[in-house]
């Protein structure tokens, strides 16, 4: 076997990975501070099964801070940094009493503000993130205490 088919199919590997085929969707969890991360784990336990038509799915590696549906297609990280470029004038929309960060230079990255640990969802295309926001609400507010 040559090199370069052995890159290839390690390349195709990987994508079919990404793309859900293979198994679990590659998402790096973050490392919450002990009040975050006990929060954290409370939302994992609320998390949906099925959110917006998707299906939920593991996640490599395995983290109670990280949730996946579908091929990757929403991505959930609870216990991340308050967002880098939020300004504290920033105009945030609010979705079913959960206030969420939009990201104008990343349009498919939310984040929810104001509570107890952030939370940081990625939508793809295939999905409105106005639904996944309001599926996400729930769990959001009951396991995520608002702190302002």
């Amino acid at each position: 076997m040559s090199l370069r088919f052995a890159r290839r199919a390690g390349w195709a590997c990987a994508l079919l990975a990404l793309a859900g085929c293979g198994g679990a969707v590659r998402m790096d969890p973050p490392s919450p501070e002990p009040p975050a991360a006990a929060a954290c784990r409370a939302l994992a336990g609320r998390l949906p099964q099925v959110l917006d038509g998707a299906e939920r799915t593991e996640s490599d590696p395995p983290s109670p801070y990280v949730a996946v549906w579908g091929a990757g297609e929403i991505g959930l990280r609870c216990g991340v940094p308050r967002p880098a470029n939020m300004a504290a004038t920033d105009q945030v929309p609010v979705v079913d009493d959960v206030a969420w960060f939009a990201d104008p230079a990343r349009p498919a990255l939310f984040t929810a503000i104001g509570r107890a640990a952030y939370v940081e969802v990625t939508i793809s295309r295939e999905h409105a993130p106005e639904s996944v926001l309001v599926e996400l609400a729930v769990p959001v507010k009951a396991a995520l205490p608002q702190t302002g």
